[in-house]
């Protein structure tokens, strides 16, 4: 009997724990839409705790959005070691650090999605990109043909991988995935000046 009244007990606390957290995130969003974001980030404090993945998750988008990079990666960082198989806190800190020109860090970040995510289409696109724009583009190819394999009608996949194959020499591939960007963005300019080269 005992322990059923202290089982009650605990979950009647954590119920109220929760409504209050509940309450906390709720006007959190509130202050959030009007771009107060100190005031946002002052409702979630209250029950942080560095292993909380969703409060430090929250902070990190907060200070983010009021422009402290530098915060809002260590809060990104926080809720990575509190979860470190999740992605979203991941893609939460490229945004960070990317305003903050860590490429480097960046391209860290977008391989850790990958190894976790193989398959991850924003991940292997824009780490693509980031390759493509060091001029390393066998590399960017890889990433690239497999936002094309995953997404055989996908515009920027197939634009990207066309310009990387057209730089590599591989003008027949290029002209292919040009054609097919084109297809479904009808005109494009840089697809077209692609297809042009390409064809010669």
């Amino acid at each position: 009997m005992v322990f059923a009244v202290l089982g009650l007990s605990v979950l009647e606390v954590n119920a109220q724990t929760n409504a209050a957290l509940q309450k906390a995130f709720q006007n959190s969003y509130n202050e959030e839409s009007k771009k107060n974001y100190a005031e946002a980030i002052s409702y979630i404090m209250p029950f942080y705790a560095e292993g909380n993945y969703e409060a430090n998750l929250r902070i990190g988008w907060l200070y983010y959005l009021a422009k402290n990079y530098t915060a809002s990666q260590n809060y990104y960082n926080r809720a990575i070691s509190s979860r470190p198989n999740a992605v979203e806190a991941r893609f939460g800190l490229i945004k960070a650090l990317s305003l903050l020109s860590s490429w480097d860090k960046v391209m860290e970040q977008y391989n850790n999605i990958l190894k976790i995510d193989p398959q991850n289409t924003q991940a292997n696109y824009w780490a693509g990109v980031i390759i493509y724009n060091r001029k390393q583009y066998a590399a960017a190819t890889k990433y690239f043909a497999k936002v094309v394999a995953l997404y055989p009608f996908d515009y920027d996949g197939n634009h990207m991988l066309g310009w990387s194959l057209f730089f590599l020499g591989r003008k027949a591939e290029a002209k292919a995935c040009f054609e097919r960007a084109l297809l479904i963005k009808p005109g494009d300019a840089s697809s077209t000046d692609g297809l042009n080269r390409a064809a010669k």
